[in-house]
């Protein structure tokens, strides 16, 4: 199964796209889709759009796994993430693609074990997961890899029995 990661946000969107089988991963491609700041809501959210439907086209992912919005103190920031993460849902919607919601909460225990583990500790066991040389960088990437992860972690037995309903396995 291939997991297309997504850690939504406006400035910088993480993506990380891995395989999953069995218990076996593999890191397909990974990085960052970023909105300059001086460019209109309207373009940014287009930008956004556009670059997740080329991530699309190009690796082909079975699901898309997204963080559900963490709403903090900053309402308008609050506001802006909730309209890029439209976006980013509505693309892979568009390319009839699941999408499947998960907490940071629900990331941190699948990844560490532990629902209030650091961002560093959630860096370092995406590293270690994925036998990778280094924590990927910037921060929104490791994160998008790791909702991945959480994702093969939660739905792998489910994905697997949806296939074989499909009759793709």
């Amino acid at each position: 199964m291939r997991i297309l990661g997504i850690d939504p946000g406006i400035a910088t969107v993480g993506f990380g796209i891995i395989e999953y089988d069995g218990n076996k991963f593999k890191v397909i491609e990974y990085g960052a889709v970023t909105s300059p700041a001086n460019l209109p809501m309207p373009v940014r959210l287009k930008m956004i759009y556009d670059d997740l439907s080329y991530i699309i086209d190009k690796y082909k992912p079975n699901e898309v796994a997204i963080e559900e919005l963490f709403f903090n103190t900053n309402v308008k920031t609050a506001i802006v993430v909730g309209q890029a993460r439209g976006v980013l849902i509505l693309s892979a919607s568009n390319h009839n693609i699941p999408v499947f919601e998960y907490t940071p909460l629900q990331v941190k225990q699948a990844v560490v074990g532990y629902g209030r583990a650091e961002k560093m500790q959630v860096q370092q066991m995406v590293k270690s997961i994925l036998n990778l040389k280094e924590v990927p960088k910037p921060d929104d990437t490791a994160d998008a890899l790791a909702i991945a992860i959480c994702h093969a972690h939660s739905s792998g037995g489910t994905a697997r029995l949806l296939q074989k309903l499909k009759g793709t396995i």
